[in-house]
């Protein structure tokens, strides 16, 4: 599967979640459930999804600023954002999906295998732009699934968001 295709199903199933999450009293969105210094509840996920995106193709793929300082106030990653409304949220991930699919739109191999230079945990590495685009995928694919699993601990029925719902099908 190329790219461009799994970030489609991402952006078809961000749809479905965000439907659902726009029915849930914000109460259960802001709430606590999950310990540690860096997120706390499902509203903190949706940030750090998004600006994990933001992040990786804007600061260190494109070397541009990040959609967050025209569509956060104060962004920080961690347990910052319970009160913040989830339109905003919502705006903010709409932002970065937009930047996301204009860049995909024009896409090349050439540029899926450009050497990207990242001052990460390890010092300096180097990626290609490839397989950072499927880490940001996998990431947000891994805290969607948490997320999910939130929804279903706070008593809700969460929408199925599996890629065999968004595959194509065919009549025999």
């Amino acid at each position: 599967m190329k790219v461009q295709s799994y970030y489609g199903y991402l952006v078809q199933s961000r749809r479905v979640l965000w439907a659902f999450l726009e029915l849930l009293p914000d109460v259960a969105l802001a709430q606590v459930v999950l310990s540690g210094p860096r997120f706390h509840c499902i509203k903190d996920l949706l940030a750090h999804i998004y600006s994990v995106e933001d992040s990786w193709l804007h600061e260190d793929i494109l070397r541009d600023t990040p959609v967050w300082e025209s569509a956060l106030e104060n962004p920080q990653d961690g347990p910052f954002y319970a009160d913040v409304p989830l339109k905003t949220l919502l705006e903010y991930g709409a932002a970065v999906e937009r930047s996301t699919l204009l860049y995909l739109e024009y896409l090349q191999d050439s540029e899926l295998e450009r050497w990207v230079e990242v001052n990460g945990s390890k010092g300096q590495e180097y990626f290609r732009v490839e397989g950072l685009l499927w880490h940001v995928m996998n990431h947000e694919t891994r805290h969607v699934a948490q997320i999910v699993l939130l929804i279903r601990q706070l008593g809700f029925v969460p929408p199925a968001l599996d890629l065999i719902n968004f595959l194509p099908t065919r009549q025999e």
